[in-house]
């Protein structure tokens, strides 16, 4: 029985420092990476807000805002007030979010970046950053994550596809695939993956008009 007893004994207190010997491991592996994973998600940003506006003179991150709009019919853009992360996460589940990243050129025009997004693409989010002029034209768009099959959805990427969109405003530009009566010529074979594309540049430019004359809050500290 007190052999029984022993073997027991021993097993647990083997599990429990192989579990706590890699809970530790785990938490010094995070504290390590957590810094370079951050810095790398922070040049990412720089480097698609730079590909749709171009060099500018400010420091976009730190003059960053955002808006959201209700998920409901009807609801229009507005500028979200800052929130603690705990309201933030309930409010992901009823609301759209865009950042706002604006950029001063040094002819002194400014290019607002904006990071949109569609949920509609063939295999999940499509995430963009569009560039708008203050005219609300769109100067030019990167695609910043996707999941699209290779060869076909993928070539949302793809320059021959953006050059569409480039210089037109919502006004007189119908920013529908044909298949739905607009005026984008979808990729084919992937004509879901271009109208989720389609979706996140609309949802650029909706917000950008409909909040464009209103005072631009900046929420910097929320954002990073």
């Amino acid at each position: 029985m007190s052999t029984r007893k022993s073997s027991f004994f021993n097993m647990v207190s083997t599990l429990v420092l192989v579990t706590g010997g890699a809970a530790l491991a785990l938490g010094f592996v995070y504290q390590w990476t957590k810094e370079p994973i951050a810095q790398a998600k922070i040049e990412k940003q720089m480097r698609a807000i730079r590909s749709v506006t171009g060099e500018y003179t400010n420091d976009p991150l730190s003059e960053a805002y955002q808006v959201a709009r209700d998920k409901g019919e009807g609801q229009r853009f507005r500028h979200k007030e800052p929130t603690n992360e705990e309201q933030a996460k309930g409010e992901k589940k009823s609301e759209e979010v865009l950042t706002f990243y604006p950029a001063k050129l040094t002819n002194d025009q400014q290019i607002t970046a904006i990071s949109a997004y569609s949920d509609n693409g063939y295999s999940g989010r499509i995430e963009l950053m569009v560039g708008i002029d203050e005219n609300g034209a769109v100067r030019n768009i990167e695609v910043v994550s996707h999941l699209e099959t290779p060869g076909l959805g993928s070539k949302i990427k793809d320059q021959d596809f953006i050059e569409q969109f480039i210089g037109k405003t919502a006004d007189d530009f119908d920013m529908r695939v044909t298949n739905d009566g607009g005026e984008v010529d979808g990729i084919s074979g992937a004509t879901i993956s271009s109208r989720a594309f389609c979706e996140a540049v609309q949802q650029a430019l909706d917000a950008f008009n409909e909040t464009k004359d209103e005072k631009r809050n900046n929420l910097s500290g929320n954002l990073n």
